[in-house]
C-alpha cells in the first residue's frame, strides 16, 4: 500500500449553492483525519450540493469510508446533497463491496453530479 496522503482536498468552484471539491492521494487510517477536518470544515458551509471528486484518490480504507459516511449523514442533516465523482475502480469497489452505492450517490462526471 502506498503513502501517499491526501495532499489536497481542494474546493474547485462554488456557485448555484454548489460546491465541487476535489481529493487526491490515499485516503486511510493514517490520513482521514485530516480529510474527514477538511470536508467538515467546507459542509460547515451548508453548501446544498457537496461533488466531492474521487478521481485522483488512489486509495480508500474503511477509515475514509467511514469519515464519507460521517460527512453525508451531516450534509443530509441541513437537507443538503452529497455526490461522490468518478472514483476509479479500486475505490469504487469499495463501495461496491459493502454496498454503500445504495448510500451514496456516486456518478461519473461534474455535470451529472449538478444534475443528480
Amino acid at each position: 500500500m502506498s503513502k501517499i496522503p491526501p495532499r489536497n482536498v481542494t474546493i474547485v468552484s462554488q456557485d448555484d449553492g454548489a460546491t465541487i471539491v476535489e481529493a487526491t492521494g490515499d485516503i486511510n487510517l493514517a490520513h482521514s483525519p485530516v480529510f474527514h477536518q477538511s470536508l467538515l470544515s467546507i459542509v460547515d458551509r451548508k453548501p446544498l450540493r457537496l461533488v466531492l471528486r474521487l478521481g485522483r484518490v488512489s486509495y480508500l480504507d474503511s477509515s475514509g469510508v467511514g469519515a464519507l459516511v460521517d460527512v453525508a449523514k451531516r450534509v443530509s442533516r441541513y437537507s443538503g446533497k452529497l455526490v461522490l465523482v468518478g472514483p476509479n475502480a479500486r475505490v469504487k469497489g469499495i463501495f461496491e463491496i459493502t454496498r454503500l452505492t445504495r448510500f451514496f450517490n456516486i456518478v461519473e462526471t461534474d455535470e451529472e453530479a449538478l444534475l443528480a
